[in-house]
């Protein structure tokens, strides 16, 4: 029976007359006799199945919670239709779960008790494993029974061997005529097991049908649906299942498979397929007719015989051709055949060898170290594949290129170095192993490169571009250094009158540089120097240049000096406070007509502070305003003045003369009209008796012809004849506003139309463009009417205006026409810098919009449970901050990060990012581009960046010395002193009472001293390593103990001689410590012998008896401490107290008084003495040594200097 102990231990219970044979680890069987409890291992702790042997029954009982299994004889109707009750039992229905059945030869008559299930041996897990292995033990029918199925070969040799015996048993029991044994007592056979087995319907000991196969064999394939369900219940499906296992034995008989043209890699298997021996009974042949078709499984194992099987070939032919095998390597294989979703035993394994080949191509050799001349490469052998390499193949290119490749080197060696090469070169290398059975593939091809030398001086810095505040420089690449190699440049600055001398302001591998926050109008030296792996060349020849001045600012207000006349006035002003570093050039006066401001007219131009405004109109008002230039640019506008003239009105007109002879007597008048060219009427410009008169307000370049008529008394006389007369040329008209064209955000195209030119061809066209209204600036000059403007920034206002000009002076601006580029791509991030490590610790990562409002939720939520904020290691992370771009009309939506070789970094419209998962101690190359709705900007200069190392692992902390006051703790390998320039340091901290650890020690150290501890008390210490790298991680927590404190000494004992043998000796008592009480002991010495212990206990004196009156006795006392969870401790001893022997004087007064007071008074004594510490001993030696000195030097002075 079976007892449930526990979860995971069954008692298998075997009575008295029985035998229980189980399977050792060893594949040896043992039989266990009863009575006897066998311990049996099951994971889940229910009980295992049990399969009753052939004739008998299993009935199910539970008594007292505990479940037996009766198993009985079985009886004839429970049998019907005549077959004989010896039927096989059904195998487990897992194939590797144990089943326990009492061996059969020793299997008395009556009942005996075997485990069940509550719901029957069909209802059993899968996860039964036993302690012991136990033999799986069934009986078998004689090869000759009613069903005459011969017995069929297991793939197991171990088992078959077993069976052989238990066969050859079975035929000398049915020689020797005991053929009734055989149903009480039938042989052994060997176990069948099938991984999913038809589940008989077996309760309480009623089976049906299934239950007469006679034996079943290892499968891996599971029966189909059809013949799982209803089996046992009536004569069909037991037909049914006779026929599959009938089938399955068919396929158990495939044979081993034959191995041919057996290759490196490749081997030819066939096997025929199965067939039924000639000696199978015609009954199951009718039963079971041939499957059309078998299918077939080939398994390889490359751990031996009985190791793990890998499928490599599934298909219905009767051989395979196996490819992608190892050299040189022992396979077994074995074949299993398949029908109707049943598999047969695979066949027995046959095992081979595949042959050798030519080693795996090598990996590519590596640089292990070089110089400008010489390269050292070694590389790993590969795979022989079973014979041995004996050589080694490197070729090379000899750095031409071609792809052609030379033989450098034949050996078995590793390595190799490569001499004779150019420095900062490329080399190309692949390598080939070689052994008795060929060459192997040549390794991919690797190029490596030789060191450099030392560049030469580059040529001097360039001045590309100059500013008020920065320089643009550029310079060459040393033309002496390859393009291979990687130079890098250091542009040394030195300001004129500064005293610094040169610094560095660049260091990089860009060729070009831009040097900001310089003084305007300065004078700087510059020099560059190249530097590569190979040392720094010298720098370069010294240039000069000049930063350009800033435009001056704005003139003071300018005033009115003297008296305003009716047609003039003077003004005055002051020069600019700055002049931007540059001498003012000239004074620009505009004039205004009017408070308006509207137009401004140029009244003078020149280096003067002063001038007078001519020509003006009386009763009118006026506005100046005054603007300087110098060679940094236009200054702004000053603020205007104003002035009122007061005069009387008179007219400014041309005059046209004409002179006319007449009679003074006769002519008084006369009459003057003109007609203009376009215009066929005459028109009177003069009735009087004058013989000039002035003609105004004709227009310039235009031709009138005059007539003249003369008056007397008597009327008008006729017309004379035309006087065509010409007018000068004048400036031309003002243009219209001109017009603009985008050709792109950057270029703007304008266009204008020629004026009126008013007698004279217009010879020049003036275009002046600018950001603003009020400070637009002549950009074009020339013939042409239009222009194309360069280099504009996208969305942004600009306004322009035309003006023409001919030989007669210069026409008005048109009026000014504002124009707005359109947007575009953002601008290259021009600055960036990387975060430093406090602001990285401090750095808050952004959140997007749209996971704030889901965040808000979770925080409304949680709110008692703030998110600590990231931790960003400077070992793998790197913080970069920028300034933002223009963004061109167009909001920057995100930047690209590119750092090369790695996936370029998409980040939001953000002007900081940490980049995170680098590698330790590694530079990067980063560039940073802006991205608006319009496209991708161009990318920033490039700049490194490199990530600090791991920071350093925790040491191990001990405790080397301790007391009860102090604990030394040590760390490291080192010196307990170190220099504070030690790179590596550690901070040690000690937990406090509330908890918190707080540092103790902070430096380079080994060791520390930890003191003022309380004694037997637990301290908490955890420590961690620094360098420049950071702060590593915290230790785990170390616990060190302080041991309990020895009482402290006790002073010097008294002495008292009470007789001439005994004494009393008294001493202080100390206080009890922490509630441990103190105990005393009191040691005695006599004369010159050994220390003995003369009283142990708490009092405070002792009477010593029994002493010799003429010998020296010495006491010492120490205090000892009771723990009452330790062993005592003992304090040092009290200085020693020496009781003198009794002198016998004859002058002795009082008898043993006296002799009572000598005692006392030579303990005394000998305790003052004893009292004398090394520190006063000290002290004496110094006094005596200083007046001896004093001594000395007085003499001296008495008798050798007088």
């Amino acid at each position: 029976s079976f007892l449930c102990v526990s979860p995971q231990v069954i008692l298998v219970q075997v009575n008295p007359g029985e035998a229980f044979t189980i399977r050792r680890e060893d594949g040896q069987f043992q039989c266990i006799t009863g009575p006897a409890q066998v311990p049996m291992m099951s994971p889940n702790g229910s009980v295992p199945p049990i399969y009753v042997p052939p004739g008998y029954i299993s009935q199910i009982i539970e008594e007292n919670g505990v479940r037996r299994v009766l198993v009985l004889p079985q009886q004839p109707e429970f049998h019907p239709g005549g077959h004989s009750p010896l039927h096989h039992p059904p195998p487990p229905p897992h194939a590797h779960l144990p089943a326990f059945i009492p061996h059969p030869a020793m299997m008395p008559p009556p009942p005996h008790l075997y485990p069940g299930m509550a719901g029957g041996v069909g209802d059993m897990s899968s996860q039964y494993i036993s302690q012991y292995h136990p033999a799986h033990i069934y009986s078998e029918q004689d090869s000759h029974s009613q069903h005459g199925r011969p017995p069929f070969v297991h793939r197991d040799d171990r088992t078959s061997k077993t069976y052989e015996r238990l066969q050859k048993k079975l035929k000398e029991r049915h020689g020797g005529g005991g053929g009734g044994q055989v149903k009480e007592s039938p042989p052994l056979s060997p176990h069948k097991t099938c991984s999913s087995p038809p589940t008989a319907d077996i309760h309480n000991g009623v089976g049906g049908k299934g239950l007469e196969v006679e034996q079943e064999l290892l499968s891996h394939a599971v029966a189909g649906p059809d013949k799982q369900a209803g089996r046992g219940k009536n004569g069909e499906s037991g037909e049914l299942d006779e026929e599959a296992r009938a089938l399955q034995a068919l396929l158990s008989t495939i044979t081993k498979p034959v191995v041919s043209d057996v290759q490196a890699k490749v081997v030819v298997v066939s096997w025929s397929a199965p067939s039924r021996p000639e000696s199978d009974g015609s009954s199951v042949q009718d039963s079971c007719s041939p499957p059309e078709t078998f299918g077939y499984e080939v398994s390889v194992s490359l751990s031996g015989k009985d190791g793990k099987y890998n499928v490599m070939y599934c298909g219905d032919e009767i051989s395979a051709t196996l490819e992608d095998l190892r050299p040189a390597t022992e396979y077994h294989i074995r074949v299993q055949a398949m029908c109707n979703c049943l598999q047969g035993s695979p066949s027995e394994a046959v095992s081979f060898t595949t042959l050798s080949c030519e080693p795996d191509p090598p990996n590519a050799p590596r640089k292990a170290s070089g110089t400008k001349n010489t390269l050292v490469l070694q590389w790993k052998a590969p795979c022989d594949n079973g014979s041995k390499i004996q050589n080694y193949i490197l070729q090379w290119d000899e750095g031409k290129g071609t792809g052609i490749y030379e033989q450098c080197y034949y050996g078995l060696q590793k390595q190799y170095r490569v001499t004779k090469l150019s420095p900062a070169s490329r080399y190309s290398f692949r390598l080939a192993a070689k052994n008795d059975m060929g060459v192997s593939e040549f390794s991919e091809v690797v190029d490596l490169f030789t060191s450099c030398s030392v560049p030469l001086p580059p040529f001097p810095p360039e001045l590309e571009k100059a500013g008020v505040t920065w320089l643009c420089l550029k310079w060459q690449r040393p033309t002496s250094s390859p393009k291979e190699d990687d130079i890098f440049y250091i542009l040394e600055m030195e300001e004129e009158g500064s005293g610094y001398g040169f610094q560095p302001s660049y260091d990089g591998d860009e060729l070009s540089c831009t040097v900001r926050n310089l003084h305007r109008s300065t004078k700087y030296k510059f020099r560059v120097a190249a530097y590569n792996s190979e040392g720094k060349s010298n720098p370069s020849q010294l240039v000069e240049f000049i930063t350009i001045p800033d435009r001056p600012s704005s003139p003071c207000r300018p005033v009115i000096r003297g008296r305003v006349l009716p047609n003039s006035f003077k003004m005055a002003w002051e020069p600019p406070k700055d002049n931007g570093g540059a001498e003012v050039t000239k004074y620009v006066v505009e004039l205004s007509e009017g408070l308006s401001g509207l137009s401004w007219e140029l009244v003078y131009s020149g280096p003067a502070m002063e001038h007078v405004c001519e020509g003006l109109k009386p009763g009118c008002s006026y506005q100046t305003r005054v603007y300087c230039m110098s060679e940094g640019g236009q200054s702004p506008v000053s603020h205007s003045a104003s002035a009122h003239v007061h005069t009387q009105s008179h007219t400014w007109a041309l005059c046209f003369t004409t002179g006319i002879q007449r009679d003074a007597h006769i002519v008084s008048l006369y009459n003057i009209e003109y007609t203009y060219p376009s215009v066929y009427e005459s028109r009177e410009v003069y009735q009087g008796p004058e013989l000039d008169c002035s003609v105004g307000g004709l227009m310039p370049g235009k031709t009138y012809s005059f007539r003249l008529k003369a008056a007397n008394k008597a009327g008008f006389g006729p017309l004379s004849e035309r006087c065509e007369v010409t007018t000068g040329p004048g400036a031309p008209e003002q243009c219209r506003a001109p017009s603009t064209t985008c050709k792109s955000p950057s270029c703007v195209v304008v266009t204008w139309e020629a004026p009126a030119c008013n007698g004279a061809p217009v010879t020049e066209f003036r275009l002046e463009w600018g950001a603003a209204e009020g400070s637009m600036q002549v950009c074009y000059s020339g013939p042409g009417l239009s222009h194309e403007m360069k280099g504009l920034l996208p969305a942004t206002n600009y306004f322009c205006r035309a003006q023409a000009v001919n030989v007669a002076g210069v026409g008005p601006f048109s009026e000014a026409m504002l124009c707005q580029t359109p947007c575009s791509v953002p601008a290259a991030v021009s600055n960036v810098y990387a975060l430093k490590e406090s602001e990285l610790q401090r750095y808050e990562t952004p959140v997007d919009a749209d996971a704030d409002e889901d965040e808000e939720e979770e925080e409304e939520e949680e709110e008692s449970s703030p998110r600590p904020p990231p931790l960003y290691s400077p070992s793998t992370c790197l913080g970069i901050c920028w300034d933002p771009p223009c963004d061109h009309g167009s909001e920057i939506t995100s930047y690209l990060i590119d750092l090369g070789e790695r996936q370029p970094i998409a980040i939001g419209p953000v002007s900081q990012h940490i980049i995170q998962h680098l590698q330790p101690d590694t530079s990067y190359r980063i560039r940073i581009q802006a991205l608006n709705s319009l496209g991708a900007g161009p990318f920033s200069h490039t700049f490194k960046l490199k990530t600090k190392p791991l920071p350093p692992q925790p040491p191990r902390l001990e405790c080397t010395a301790f007391s009860h006051q102090t604990l030394r703790l040590k760390w490291g390998d080192g010196p307990a002193k170190a220099a504070t320039s030690d790179a590596l340091q550690y901070q040690l901290q000690m937990e406090d009472k509330s908890g918190r650890f707080i540092s103790l020690y902070k430096g380079p150290c080994h060791t520390h001293k930890v003191q003022r501890l309380n004694e037997s008390t637990s301290y908490m210490f955890r420590i961690q390593a620094f360098n420049e790298a950071g702060e590593g991680p915290f230790s785990n927590v170390y616990t060190f103990t302080t041991p309990r404190s020895p009482p402290a000494p006790v002073k010097a004992p008294k002495v008292e001689r009470l007789e001439d043998n005994s004494c009393e000796v008294t001493w202080e008592a100390l206080p009890p410590m922490k509630g441990d009480p103190i105990t005393y002991t009191l040691q005695c010495m006599m004369g010159n012998s050994e220390f003995k212990q003369a009283y142990k206990g708490s009092s405070t004196s002792f009477h010593v008896q029994n002493m010799q009156p003429n010998s020296d006795y010495r006491f010492r006392v120490c205090a000892i401490r009771q723990c009452q969870d330790a062993p005592e401790l003992s304090g040092p001893y009290s200085p020693t107290m020496t009781l003198s022997p009794q002198r016998n004087d004859t002058a002795a007064v009082g008898g043993g008084g006296a002799a009572g007071s000598g005692s006392r008074a030579s303990a005394e004594s000998g305790r003052a003495r004893r009292s004398l510490t090394d520190e006063q001993c000290a002290f004496l030696l110094l006094m005596v040594f200083a007046v001896i000195a004093i001594l000395i030097a007085f003499v001296i002075q008495y008798f050798v200097i007088k």
